[in-house]
């Protein structure tokens, strides 16, 4: 609120303390056995990212702003692999911060399987993936 010298009552950091602590993240070098167990991977880098750095072949792109329409399995406008709440999804951003947070709002959802990839697209991209040509 604006003139509001109030303390804030949680952080950034905390936040995110927070929402990981809830989650059972998954690195790099599990991705693939996930993706063949069936997990539902989705990518929310906006389109510059995706353009500049490519791809994360097999994931569904979901833009960040309608990641939890798209997601919860009681919404009309959900994707139609996003209809069961035991499904894992594995959300993935650029450096694997906002990816947790947003996690973290698909497990409130109730999808409750959902987690994130530690150090996002770049972890992935470092660890030898290669990215395939990106939609936009």
């Amino acid at each position: 609120m604006p003139g509001s010298r109030g303390k804030a009552t949680a952080s950034i950091d905390r936040l995110l303390a927070q929402a990981r602590a809830g989650l059972d993240r998954v690195d790099v070098g599990e991705l693939a056995a996930e993706i063949d167990a069936g997990a539902l991977v989705v990518d929310t880098r906006p389109a510059e990212q995706r353009l500049r750095d490519g791809a994360l072949p097999g994931a569904v792109v979901v833009d960040r702003n309608v990641l939890e329409w798209r997601l919860d399995p009681t919404s009309p406008h959900r994707l139609p692999d996003a209809d069961d709440p035991h499904r894992r999804i594995i959300v993935v951003c650029n450096e694997g911060y906002s990816s947790s947070l947003a996690a973290a709002t698909l497990r409130r959802l109730g999808c409750v399987r959902a987690t994130d990839l530690v150090g996002g697209f770049q972890a992935w991209l470092r660890a030898g993936g290669r990215p395939g040509s990106a939609a936009t």
